[in-house]
């Protein structure tokens, strides 16, 4: 019993992640959860692209350059 008590408490962090993710897969929030995440991307990423425009473009013209 003391085993596996402590290995309830040493992986308790997987444990509730996989007991979400099987929610989330019974119950059809996927599609929800993969559109917030692309969004989420997306808005990084174009923040990026827009605080660093110049070094992006020099990356893009380097990368076509070798094409």
């Amino acid at each position: 019993m003391k085993d596996l008590k402590s290995f309830c408490y040493e992986y308790r962090g997987a444990i509730i992640g996989g007991i979400i993710a099987i929610i989330v897969l019974c119950t059809g929030l996927l599609r929800l959860v993969l559109g917030i995440l692309v969004l989420s991307v997306g808005v990084f990423l174009g923040n990026y692209i827009q605080q660093n425009k110049y070094e992006v473009k020099q990356k893009l013209l380097d990368f076509i350059n070798r094409i």
